[in-house]
């Protein structure tokens, strides 16, 4: 496993399968439309139910929990789907259909309930604090498509994911996914601009 020792409250972890068909990554796109067509209706829901959020945030202080835990796993569903099909391409075994962890699936996801958030960060975090890594991931987003391109056809005609093509894969992942939690209102602390590449990543 490639576990996400960071301090930072969010964690994703991925976990590359020693052997790798050299035909799934041609036909992934297929076998995950189940998963896409779930997540749609998820992602509705996420969106709705962190604006409740806000609103619970803005009057309490806090993030109430049942959905905090809905969402995240939400957020979990969604790399293990990711980890199997084009986010990382790790893995050949199918994703449960879950919002649960699966200690037993190569991909996890978690990220630290906070006991209290503020109300000022909470208000601007998303939209004007956040604004930075957007742009940032946007640039990403274009070198993430190309890298999966490249373990594709690193697959289809060697057989081998190059592990530390893997490792920088992993690392943009996890970029995105803590600016995803910090914009989706679970965390006040800031995500850092450090792109970990696989392995045991060192606390800041």
């Amino acid at each position: 496993m490639n576990p996400s020792t960071s301090p930072y409250p969010l964690h994703v972890e991925g976990q590359l399968d020693a052997h790798l068909s050299r035909w799934q990554p041609l036909v992934k796109w297929l076998l995950a439309i189940p998963h896409a067509f779930v997540l749609l209706f998820l992602w509705i829901a996420f969106g709705l139910l962190t604006v409740v959020a806000l609103g619970a945030i803005l009057v309490t202080g806090r993030y109430p929990r049942a959905i905090f835990d809905f969402n995240v796993g939400v957020m979990r569903w969604t790399w293990r789907v990711g980890f199997y099909s084009y986010s990382a391409l790790g893995t050949d075994r199918y994703p449960p259909f879950t919002l649960a962890d699966d200690p037993g699936y190569p991909a996890r996801l978690d990220v630290e309930y906070p006991e209290s958030l503020s109300r000022g960060t909470t208000l601007i975090q998303w939209w004007l604090l956040a604004l930075p890594h957007y742009l940032i991931i946007m640039a990403l987003g274009t070198v993430h498509s190309v890298l999966a391109f490249v373990a594709a056809a690193a697959l289809l005609f060697t057989g081998v994911y190059p592990q530390p093509l893997f490792d920088l894969v992993l690392g943009i992942d996890r970029w995105i996914y803590r600016v995803g939690a910090y914009a989706g209102l679970m965390t006040n602390e800031y995500p850092p601009f450090t792109l970990d590449t696989g392995g045991v990543l060192a606390a800041r």
